[in-house]
């Protein structure tokens, strides 16, 4: 009996580097972000701060490559079940739906 999968996010260890978006072959991935500076030492540093995340799961051909390459291992495969829906706008999971827990 195989399990089905789904990619899950761990919110507080993405950089929102883009990383994902760029590699993914459907394209099914969004990333909404905005940068701070931060000062840190002589010279400040730019970072960027996640504001939104969300898969459309009607595009996703569940590749894994998003994972792959992540850097800071923000995402991952979950067991989370859900994704059935009765309309297409329905199968587009955001940052809050998406979210792990550090013990997953």
């Amino acid at each position: 009996m195989s399990i089905r999968r789904s990619i899950g996010l761990l919110e507080e260890d993405c950089t929102a580097c883009l990383i994902c978006v760029r590699e993914c072959p459907s394209k099914c991935m969004e990333i909404d972000r905005h940068t701070e500076q931060i000062s840190e030492g002589r010279r400040p540093k730019t970072v960027h701060i996640l504001d939104a995340f969300a898969i459309d799961f009607a595009l996703c051909m569940f590749c894994g490559l998003c994972i792959d390459v992540c850097p800071t291992d923000a995402l991952q495969w979950s067991d989370q079940g859900g994704l059935a829906a009765h309309q297409r706008e329905g199968l587009v999971s955001n940052s809050a739906d998406l979210v792990l827990r550090a013990s997953e």
